[in-house]
């Protein structure tokens, strides 16, 4: 997220996964835990790019509301940790597939704006992204396994300025009933 400028879409986990994935990202990429909370980045990273920050706040959550209303909240799991090709980015996968992949669609192909993304929509969580890591830090990372289920309750929508941060502009929850989505997942790109 801290990397580009833009509007993002992100899902911060939350409960004892958030805590996890906090104290490993603190463990292996302190610049990557103080830069944001653990997430797993819907619009912004994979599928499409950010959201022009010219984009009013009106017309980015007129258009998410509904789409979140109608998504019943879901609960998944992780994939093992995967690194990013020709890179030293590790992350979590989730499965690319089922009803993440369905909002994330859903977004894409609402009437928003987006910067092209080079890469497919690949959902995961970021453990490593600054940090350049030794032989054994990279071992350790891929061996690593986080098993507390992610609960997928709502959107957080972030505006990314070069040189400014991150800062949240507003939240908005997912309606209807809950989605339990545990297959594994297939690869992952960050």
């Amino acid at each position: 997220m801290a990397a580009q400028q833009g509007i993002f879409v992100l899902v911060e986990l939350t409960g004892p996964v958030r805590d996890t994935v906090h104290r490993i990202q603190q463990q292996y990429d302190p610049k990557l835990a103080k830069s944001s909370p653990p997430h797993i980045t819907l619009v912004g990273s994979s599928g499409v790019g950010p959201i022009p920050t010219d984009t009013t706040p009106d017309t980015i959550r007129s258009v998410l509301e509904p789409i979140a209303a109608s998504t019943a909240p879901m609960t998944l799991t992780f994939g093992t940790p995967k690194r990013f090709m020709q890179t030293e980015i590790i992350s979590l996968p989730l499965d690319p597939h089922g009803p993440l992949r369905t909002l994330h669609e859903r977004i894409a192909t609402s009437s928003l704006p987006f910067v092209a993304s080079r890469f497919q929509f690949s959902p995961h969580c970021t453990l490593n992204f600054y940090r350049t890591l030794t032989r054994e830090t990279e071992r350790e990372l891929l061996a690593l396994r986080v098993t507390e289920p992610v609960e997928v309750r709502a959107l957080q929508v972030y505006m990314s300025r070069e040189g400014k941060g991150s800062r949240l502009m507003f939240t908005v929850p997912l309606g209807g009933a809950v989605v339990s989505h545990h297959r594994q997942p297939q690869h992952a790109h960050s």
